[in-house]
């Protein structure tokens, strides 16, 4: 019998559902478990994601719609337990950026524009996820990450700022945000300043204080978790019960004003391909940036639980989860690092508490959305700029400097420029500077002369141990695969040698670093071999490994090369000078 035609990657998704994985071991303790910290979720996401959609420049209630949907597809995508998707601040941030350019902030076209970027993202995820990309988001290293993430905070909690005062300040960037404050400084409103700040005062005291001292007070452990986590769900309600009952919005407060009742409407993007061409580049860069976001938090918390995500079906779980914001009035999202964090320590077992959650928000979007009304807008400042700054990290500068001055300058430029210039520059800056000095560092790899560890078959570099070598042969250890780039540092390191030297005979490669040679080096390594036939040398390589064997057996260097190929290098020293092994043993 003929085996089957093997499924394609679209016809093998649907069988392997992570929903189907854990779906068929649910029970009811998993259904407790999950419900209650679907509850404490739920208490976390409804303020923040009221916050997020007005830090993108949205109506507050589409932060709530953007937290329906997504929970649900990413349920049955997703490979990731405890992963919380929804609006996240360093998205909305990049969302406002790219969005600002297109429409005005407020206007309905402004939502338009972004439900279509949430579509375009989602393809962009979706695509990514069946051509299985998910290593692209290697090569924005943490270094880059943290100072984008660090910078995003600042920027965000900048942009607050004048929501917390109660003044006009515009800025793209954080310099002439600051300059602007700086200058509305005199216009300050006091009431919407109190506001503003003794809720952010007792937000930063929630996070740190409140839950310790609950348990001090003899609540149990998780009680007082939920009772802290709840912290801006009480903000809120005392803030906007004060501001009803002592009639602030007539003093000048701002608040947030009618918010529609109802469940997330049905919505579709703009079908505009000029549209779609300008906002290619923010959506690539918010889908890339939620994608590693998601992915780093996703991997952190599933290995403290002995479990395993998959990238590549992340992927394709985040692409569905903003395909269904854009179709139900949201924005992109992503998995979203507190909420999920939250999740975790409550005890979520299954994405099954997403859709508990999901259900929660969907029933605030019916029932609580008319007590909203007189919530001030300098609250949920608050909440924003106490959830951004636990994301800034700026001791990364001093650890990368301390361990890697290439990694702190990748750190620098993206955070400087992200400040001066906004998200998008400082990403594609950081992630330019983490190549560029990659290719430096690769375009001159570490070529160590290496000997014979006297009493042993190891072979170290000549100048941190004492080893023994001999005149006629010449052992280098390349510490880097291969390439274009660092090639010709090999041929003019060989050639100094053999200048040096005129008693070589022999030039062996060690190869045991060497992960994969290019077509460039390849002729670099064909040439090497030519200038040592004439001046009657042999080039010899060792320990090479299997792949790179492979394709070095179909070139004619391999045929044509003028040494051997030996299995170690303690072989080849052992047939092309004996004398440095009696050497080792007699040392």
């Amino acid at each position: 019998m003929e085996p089957a035609a093997r499924p394609s990657h679209l016809l093998r998704l649907l069988p392997t559902l992570p929903i189907l994985a854990w779906g068929r071991t649910y029970d009811r303790g998993t259904l407790v478990s999950d419900l209650v910290a679907a509850l404490i979720v739920t208490i976390m996401l409804i303020p923040q994601s009221l916050a997020y959609a007005l830090l993108a420049g949205l109506p507050p209630e589409v932060g709530l719609y953007a937290s329906v949907a997504p929970l649900l597809l990413y349920a049955v995508f997703g490979t990731s337990r405890v992963l919380a998707v929804g609006p996240v601040a360093v998205v909305s941030l990049m969302t406002a950026a790219a969005i600002g350019e297109h429409a005005v902030v407020g206007s309905h076209h402004y939502w338009a524009v972004a439900i279509t970027l949430a579509f375009l993202s989602g393809v962009m995820l979706l695509i990514m996820g069946v051509l299985r990309l998910g290593f692209l988001a290697n090569f924005l290293s943490h270094p880059v990450i943290s100072g984008f993430i660090s910078a995003s905070g600042l920027l965000i909690a900048a942009s607050q700022l004048k929501t917390l005062m109660g003044v006009k300040a515009e800025g793209h960037n954080f310099i002439d945000l600051a300059q602007a404050l700086i200058s509305q400084l005199p216009h300050i409103h006091g009431l919407t300043l109190v506001v503003g700040g003794s809720a952010t005062a007792f937000l930063f005291w929630v996070r740190k204080g409140l839950k310790p001292l609950l348990i001090r007070l003899g609540l149990n452990a998780r009680l007082a978790d939920v009772v802290a986590k709840s912290g801006p769900v009480a903000a809120i309600a005392v803030t906007t019960l004060l501001a009803w009952a002592l009639d602030w919005k007539e003093q000048g407060l701002k608040v947030v004003g009618s918010v529609p009742q109802g469940l997330p409407p049905l919505t579709m993007p703009i079908w505009d391909f000029a549209l779609w061409q300008s906002l290619a580049v923010p959506a690539l860069l918010i889908s890339v940036v939620g994608f590693v976001e998601s992915v780093s938090v996703g991997q952190t918390l599933a290995a403290k639980r002995r479990q395993r995500i998959e990238p590549d079906q992340e992927l394709v779980a985040l692409g569905a989860s903003n395909l269904s914001a854009a179709l139900t009035g949201g924005f992109p999202v992503t998995g979203g690092f507190a909420r999920s964090v939250v999740n975790f320590d409550a005890g979520a077992q299954t994405p099954a508490a997403g859709v508990y959650t999901a259900v929660g928000i969907t029933l605030a979007s019916l029932l609580l959305t008319p007590a909203l009304y007189f919530l001030p807008q300098a609250t949920l400042a608050a909440t924003i700029i106490v959830a951004v700054l636990s994301l800034v990290d700026l001791g990364i500068l001093k650890r990368t400097w301390t361990y890697s001055p290439a990694d702190f300058m990748a750190v620098l430029v993206t955070l400087l420029v992200t400040l001066a210039q906004g998200v998008e520059a400082g990403l594609v800056s950081g992630v330019a500077v983490s190549l560029t000095l990659f290719l430096f560092r690769t375009s001159r790899p570490h070529i160590a002369e290496v000997g014979l560890v006297k009493g042993t078959e190891h072979f170290r570099n000549v100048l941190r141990y004492d080893v023994a070598t001999s005149p006629i042969l010449v052992s280098l250890r390349v510490d880097e695969s291969l390439y274009f780039a660092n090639a010709r540092a090999l041929e003019d390191r060989i050639n100094d040698l053999v200048a040096e030297r005129p008693q070589i005979r022999h030039v062996v490669l060690q190869c045991s670093a060497i992960n994969a040679i290019d077509a460039s080096a390849l002729e670099s390594l064909e040439s090497i071999d030519q200038r040592l036939r004439d001046a009657n040398l042999k080039l010899h390589l060792s320990e090479v490994k299997g792949p790179v064997m492979d394709r070095l057996q179909a070139t004619n260097f391999h045929k044509n090369l003028t040494g051997k190929v030996f299995l170690s290098h303690y072989q080849a020293i052992s047939q092309l000078a004996p004398e440095i092994l009696k050497a080792a043993k007699t040392g």
